[in-house]
């Protein structure tokens, strides 16, 4: 018998009371790859960008995907393979989508700090488009793209002052916020950038944050940069793309934001009703392509009970799975294997030498030393966030699809983390 874990989990279910991942057991996982383990389903993320596709059906549209949310290479192979475009943030990122296939042309520079060298490089590989964030950059990029005879296409991601309601740290839209160019700058900004040779203005870009769980951010946000198109192109700019970004929530505990093709038949309303709809749009997921279609697997490796609180110690930790000590966020964290036992409630921590060092408090678990634990919605910001504290390799990655499973990066040994270090000479 088949049983669902969660609204947004369908590829993540219990049968007989085993937890798997579409058809391959998570046990088994474990026991083939070691913990702990990060398992993601290709076709959780083929069915999280069908509903983007679904939403854009019939329109002049690129998904372009944000791959800081994780940038593993068979992630991106997947990705590019279904016809996507990339928003990255770093030449590092840019590399990256060389090495797994991705389309040079579908990419998008985003980023406040971005470098010479990065600029000249993504110049010369021609990629599509850069979203420039301040006045100083453009004036760089303008200098860097006359110094190897290119003309540098540009977007200026402005900020619209919304409030997207979501943590403090993932905001981006606020005037208070390190991103995109202040929306009563704009104007001249676009004018500026105009007049510039080295550089080709194509569109205009906005995002406001991440983890967005509600309708009317986006709708507002739309709003202000509707107004601004009209402006700047009054001003003698034209503004051949629109960038609304990415942003959208999954479900972590109860959450409840729109489906994708839901949300974009609300923002295209709006811009039918405005008369922008055969503008070409562009769009940067990240979360929401990749964040429940991942997990990790863990080992309990030893119970603890205390005065106050009882600790269930795993074997995966913060530098593993630092979202819950970066942003204190939930997730889900179920046994593999369901037992009739009493639960009992626990914070299950891992092993780094941190107090800070826990992935979830209070939970209610029914757990033996060697049980193996699956934390759920850990595809995004985890492996892509994950470090090398205490000396602790990196997780191996594996890929579930039609054939199996596929392990798509190894597990980091104690000699792969000081392997670019030296000692001094005797």
């Amino acid at each position: 018998m088949t049983q669902a874990l969660l609204p947004g989990h369908p590829h993540v279910h219990y049968r007989d009371q085993t937890l798997f991942v579409d058809h391959v057991s998570a046990a088994d996982l474990a026991s083939q790859f070691g913990t702990p383990l990060f398992v993601y389903s290709k076709a959780a993320m083929l069915s999280a960008l069908a509903a983007y596709q679904r939403g854009f059906a019939g329109r002049k549209a690129q998904i372009c995907y944000a791959m800081k949310a994780n940038s593993s290479l068979a992630v991106l192979q997947v990705f590019a393979q279904a016809g996507c475009g990339f928003d990255i943030v770093s030449g590092g990122e840019l590399a990256r989508v060389q090495a797994a296939g991705g389309d040079l042309s579908k990419v998008i520079f985003s980023g406040v700090g971005k470098t010479r060298a990065e600029m000249r490089e993504a110049l010369e590989l021609g990629i599509g488009c850069f979203n420039v964030e301040s006045e100083a950059e453009l004036e760089v990029l303008n200098d860097v793209a006359l110094s190897v005879q290119r003309q540098a296409p540009v977007s200026i991601r402005v900020n619209p002052n919304v409030d997207p309601k979501t943590h403090p740290y993932i905001s981006t839209g606020l005037k208070g916020n390190k991103f995109g160019v202040a929306h009563d700058r704009a104007v001249q900004t676009y004018q500026h950038a105009a007049a510039l040779p080295g550089l080709r203005v194509v569109g205009i870009d906005c995002h406001i944050g991440s983890q967005i769980t509600q309708v009317d951010p986006y709708l507002d946000a739309m709003d202000r940069i509707l107004d601004l198109v009209e402006a700047i192109e009054a001003a003698g700019v034209p503004i051949h793309h629109i960038d609304f970004g990415g942003g959208l929530g999954i479900n972590y505990n109860g959450d409840t934001p729109p489906e994708a093709d839901a949300l974009w038949a609300r923002l295209l309303a709006k811009l039918d009703a405005r008369g922008f709809g055969d503008r070409q749009l562009m769009i940067e997921p990240g979360r929401s392509l990749v964040g429940n279609a991942g997990l990790c697997l863990t080992e309990v490796l030893y119970l603890k009970p205390g005065e106050q609180k009882n600790f269930c110690i795993v074997d995966a930790a913060m530098n593993d799975l630092p979202r819950p000590a970066m942003y204190e966020a939930f997730h889900h964290i179920v046994p593999v294997q369901q037992s009739a036992a009493a639960p009992t409630l626990y914070d299950v921590v891992g092993p780094v030498c941190e107090s800070g060092d826990w992935i979830g408090r209070e939970r209610a678990l029914a757990a033996q030393p060697g049980d193996t634990l699956a934390v759920l919605s850990a595809g995004a910001y985890c492996m892509s966030m994950s470090s090398n504290y205490n000396t602790r390799g990196r997780l191996a990655e594996v890929l579930v699809d039609d054939q199996g499973p596929h392990l798509i990066r190894r597990r980091e040994t104690a000699q792969d983390t000081f392997a670019l270090e030296n000692l001094l000479p005797a």
